[in-house]
């Protein structure tokens, strides 16, 4: 199968290009190639176009004799707020739409697409009085007070954060959210009205050897690292007791790889959603702590500090991925932060330019991989 990976030379795609090298896939790379995005290049041998995914012209070219498309390209992360919500939109939004439009004048009928967990705000919960409830968005004025917790909207007694599941109603509750659900939708929309097969896997917090150093659209483990390497106490939000699923990069690539292959037979004009978590659910300041303890120190710091687009817990069943294509997640916790905590953090695109071919010249757009 030969499969265009697009946001291949950044963090999770990079990996997908070894899963599918691996198992024997061909594999042409699409990047922007932002030194923001790229903490690692593609395997040898992968052919690699530079290439903004909004580019109608060159996806033209590029998607000849492809059979697949694992969709990468985003821009990720909370940002710095509202004023990002344009380049969010044209990135993820419209670079899908552009994607989709020339996949279909091309006949490409096959794709996977990076799908995340923030589709639906607020994680399960269950009240001892009514059940399952879905609350509010937290205010600012319960943050301030170091109110983290949700209450029942009914009662407002305590709530217990469980697994999401795929049937869940989806909140997106920041601009980063929205976008990623509307690159379902757009996803669904082509489909129906061409007949392909699409899957997304909605992600929970992916880490692992070669994510870059902290922007403001990392994710926290590279914000803890990057403050251990500095000598520095990772800066624990809130209380530290965000629940959260971490799921290895290679776990999620080996997903990504799984899900291109089963495709094949599954019914045409749809679109299946899949979470990809480890089902193991763990604290932001689990993480945080674990870090520091393979690092040497210093030890986290809680900070009471809180983002107003953060959900409180939201934490991922992935049984629907293991039933029907038989992924699941094997590198466990420990295992995977301590070999996180010794990669170090890298400096983004370092020697991934030099192999790559323009085929506009070198379009520089905030498009992350």
């Amino acid at each position: 199968m030969r499969v265009l990976v697009t946001g291949g030379a950044g963090f999770i795609g990079s990996h997908i290009v070894a899963a599918l090298t691996a198992r024997g896939h061909e594999t042409v790379v699409l990047d922007a190639l932002l030194p923001s995005a790229h903490g690692a290049a593609p395997v040898g041998g992968t052919e690699l176009v530079r290439v903004d995914v909004r580019d109608r012209d060159a996806l033209a070219g590029v998607l000849r004799g492809v059979d697949s498309v694992s969709h990468q390209a985003a821009m990720v992360g909370l940002g710095n707020g509202f004023a990002d919500a344009p380049e969010y939109v044209a990135c993820n939004d419209l670079g899908t739409a552009v994607l989709l439009t020339a996949m279909a004048e091309a006949g490409v009928g096959d794709l996977v697409l990076a799908g995340s967990m923030v589709v639906y705000g607020e994680g399960r919960y269950e009240c001892p009085r009514h059940g399952a409830v879905r609350p509010g968005p937290r205010t600012r004025v319960d943050l301030d007070a170091g109110r983290f917790e949700p209450r029942c909207p009914r009662c407002g007694a305590e709530l217990v954060p469980g697994l999401v599941d795929e049937d869940a109603p989806t909140d997106p509750r920041n601009v980063y959210a929205t976008t990623k659900l509307a690159q379902e939708h757009l996803s669904a929309a082509w489909a129906r009205a061409t007949g392909g097969r699409a899957i997304s896997l909605r992600y929970h917090n992916v880490y692992g050897p070669g994510m870059p150093r902290d922007t403001p659209y990392a994710g926290v483990a590279s914000f803890f690292r990057s403050a251990l390497a500095r000598g520095e106490p990772p800066r624990v939000f809130e209380d530290g007791g965000q629940r959260r699923d971490f799921v290895h990069v290679r776990d999620v690539a080996a997903a990504g790889a799984t899900a291109l292959e089963g495709l094949t037979g599954r019914e045409p004009g749809t679109l299946a959603v899949f979470n990809t978590g480890s089902g193991r659910p763990r604290t932001v300041g689990e993480m945080a702590c674990a870090l520091a303890r393979v690092h040497g120190g210093p030890e986290p710091v809680v900070t009471g500090e809180y983002r107003l687009g953060d959900v409180r817990h939201i934490t991922a069943s992935s049984h629907r991925l293991t039933e029907e294509l038989g992924w699941r997640a094997t590198v466990g916790f420990e295992e995977g932060i301590t070999e996180f905590a010794r990669d170090g953090p890298r400096d983004p695109g370092q020697g991934a330019v030099t192999r790559a071919q323009d085929r506009k010249g070198g379009n520089d757009r905030r498009l992350l991989g």
